[in-house]
């Protein structure tokens, strides 16, 4: 009886371990990739991403695990069972890399005032959690309307794209180190193979790829390797208003941070679902207000990223995490941050080593997409990427155009419209993908009412700047404000765009129908 019971604690021990370490590496891996975009793409201060963004934003993680934690206590109270899981709550991957490289890079080098900086990406962290307190009431009923392939698909875009393919470039900026790394979180995750003693194939990859990375950085076979600090310092968060004076620079990222709030929400309502179906029935409206209100608490002590339950509560639950693997997050996390570890953890695990992880958290983006909507929406899915390309690119033109201190304005004329039509085409690239994606899917099911509705919604937002503003900056603007005619011109067209599809009937092309009714 001894020995049976020494291993189920054994088992215990090593399932809230193993749950423990998931959630604790995706949320360090989270602040790695945003403080190296920061620096090493847009050559932010790194001072004010270890100091001030990283333990402003880990207060929030902290608050939402130990609310977590607690509501899981509750509910093993309620029901007498002892193998309720906690819900992991961790920073949002997708809106956490998008805000790096649609808000704090571009605002910093359209301003170069890295606190100005800090304060619009604290006021749309704000504008976020605002946004998802409002729909936390209401979540269910947009998920209702709006098509899984305009909710879905700009995610997927944004997956395959910013946690695909940019971070592919990090793997080819230090092979043996990328590669090694993923050739051992595809091979465990994906391919399901072991490794001996069955260790965790995320921690293998990154504590393998540090250990090479230091190797090859100490013996001179890296040029831009910086010999990381050891030392740790006390980073206290301070709570503090200051950011809502830079209210009116922070406007134009509004249609950045709604669609950003709204999809958290429906993707916490798809969770607690989740949840649900593998034994633990938590309130919605629970779940939803906390992710909510921990976004908001952390952007008044600094924090920059929203929180939200992560996808793969039942994952958690077969790994034997209860409640004490979302407490130990919360308490590492929080802790870390004001004593200085997550910011030593930043400093030196190389980007290479976790770029593979978040090409699978990528690749899982668009593999859900595709799986959740209907076969028949899958083109309605694809077009939502095409906004996020022309975002993409001019994120890689941007670090070529910086450093050479070339203007648009100066390129050659032909050179000049093209970045014009990239800028229009990914300023507002998140709801341009959901209303486009949203328009298909209904023009392939022959509702085209509602798809001219979309159209007709798609005009109004292009007159203001929502979708494809005409300023660099991408700010929202009354119509009268921009100069010349190009935002008139967009309107007009997808006005068009939504007469055509008013008027046209359903019909029939040889024996396939283009129309469902």
């Amino acid at each position: 009886m001894t020995g049976n019971g020494s291993r189920a604690g054994g088992n215990r021990f090593w399932g809230e371990t193993t749950a423990f370490l998931a959630l604790f590496l995706d949320n360090v891996g989270v602040l790695i990739f945003l403080s190296a975009i920061l620096v090493f793409t847009f050559n932010y201060p790194a001072e004010i991403v270890l100091t001030r963004m990283i333990p402003g934003t880990a207060v929030g993680v902290f608050c939402g695990d130990l609310i977590y934690t607690w509501l899981a206590i509750r509910l093993r109270k309620k029901t007498g069972r002892n193998d309720v899981t906690a819900m992991p709550l961790g920073l949002d991957t997708p809106s956490t890399i998008g805000i790096a490289y649609a808000v704090l890079g571009p605002a910093y080098v359209a301003t170069r005032d890295a606190e100005l900086t800090w304060h619009i990406g604290m006021t749309t962290l704000f504008m976020i959690g605002a946004v998802k307190i409002v729909t936390s009431f209401c979540g269910a009923w947009l998920q209702r309307v709006i098509p899984t392939a305009g909710l879905l698909g700009p995610l997927a875009g944004i997956g395959l794209l910013l946690l695909g393919f940019l971070p592919l470039l990090d793997v080819f900026g230090e092979p043996i180190v990328g590669l090694t790394a993923l050739g051992i979180v595809f091979a465990v995750i994906l391919a399901r193979l072991e490794l001996p003693g069955r260790m965790p194939g995320v921690l293998v990859a990154v504590v393998v790829g540090t250990l090479i990375h230091l190797v090859l950085g100490y013996g001179g076979y890296l040029p831009e390797f910086r010999p990381p600090s050891l030392e740790m310092k006390l980073y206290i968060p301070v709570f503090s208003l200051d950011f809502i004076k830079s209210l009116p620079q922070s406007l134009p990222y509004l249609s950045i941070a709604i669609p950003f709030g709204i999809m958290t929400i429906i993707g916490g309502i798809d969770n607690t679902e989740s949840a649900r179906l593998a034994g633990d029935a938590y309130r919605s409206r629970d779940i939803l207000l906390t992710e909510a209100f921990t976004s908001l608490i952390a952007a008044f002590f600094g924090g920059v990223a929203q929180t939200t339950p992560y996808i793969g509560h039942p994952a958690y639950k077969k790994m034997g995490g209860t409640y004490w693997y979302t407490l130990f997050t919360g308490v590492l996390i929080g802790v870390g941050a004001v004593v200085g570890l997550l910011s030593l953890f930043v400093a030196v695990i190389p980007r290479a080593a976790l770029a593979p992880i978040f090409m699978f958290i990528g690749f899982e983006m668009t593999r859900q997409a595709y799986q959740e909507a209907p076969v028949h929406h899958s083109p309605a899915v694809s077009i939502c990427f095409l906004p996020v390309a022309a975002n993409m690119m001019l994120i890689i033109l941007g670090q070529f155009l910086g450093p050479l201190a070339v203007a648009p304005d100066t390129l050659p004329p032909r050179l000049q419209i093209l970045h014009q039509n990239l800028t229009v085409l990914s300023n507002g690239f998140i709801v341009t993908g959901l209303l486009w994606g949203s328009m298909l899917a209904f023009l392939i099911d022959g509702k085209k009412h509602r798809a001219s509705l979309c159209a007709v919604i798609c005009a109004l937002f292009s007159l203001c700047g929502i979708i494809h503003s005409v300023l660099p900056s991408g700010e929202i603007y009354p119509p009268w404000r921009p100069a010349g005619y190009a935002h008139y011109f967009i309107a007009a067209g997808y006005g068009l765009l939504a007469v055509v599809f008013a008027v046209l009937r359903p019909g029939k092309v040889g024996d396939d129908k283009i129309f469902k009714e």
